[in-house]
């Protein structure tokens, strides 16, 4: 084969490489809950980061999930909240399925819950537009990626009693 054949051969195939996406990612439309809520595959095909997940809870400009739950072994996280409940041992009472569930729209399992779905580009109840006092335009970008929803639900999962 000659030589400038190889180059050109090596250089589509990197250009292809580099070209697919990373890692696969199930779009916020095309999540599939089961019966009670839960979401039994990943988002995402990396695996969720539990220290991740963890900045993501205390973090105010992304997850805020500090503003309504607490976790007594966080006194790092600021100003925890007690609207939600207490999510100490969570990794014991829900499988990770359940988190991911409940994570992306907790309403699909709790009904009557205020928590919003992080994962999810419609359906919401009067979204607002920023702060001008007008209605949000569906469909909304996720308030968190596929990615962060895992490493929510990796860090979750290692709340043990």
């Amino acid at each position: 084969m000659p030589r400038h054949a190889t180059s050109a051969a090596m250089a589509a195939m990197m250009a292809l490489a580099f070209a697919a996406p990373l890692a696969a990612e199930t779009a916020p439309q095309d999540v599939a809950f089961t019966e009670y809520g839960s979401i039994e595959a990943p988002l995402i095909d990396s695996a969720g980061d539990p220290e991740e997940g963890a900045k993501i809870y205390a973090d105010k400009t992304s997850g805020n999930c500090v503003a309504c739950h607490v976790i007594s072994d966080r006194p790092d996280a600021e100003f925890q909240g007690t609207i939600g409940p207490p999510l100490d041992g969570a990794g014991d009472r829900w499988e990770a399925a359940q988190l991911r569930g409940i994570v992306v729209d907790a309403k699909k399992t709790f009904p009557e819950s205020m928590m919003p779905g992080f994962y999810k580009t419609s359906g919401y109840i009067r979204p607002g537009d920023a702060f001008t006092g007008k209605a949000g335009t569906e469909p909304l970008p996720p308030i968190l990626t596929a990615q962060q929803v895992e490493d929510v639900v990796a860090y979750l999962a290692t709340l043990k009693e």
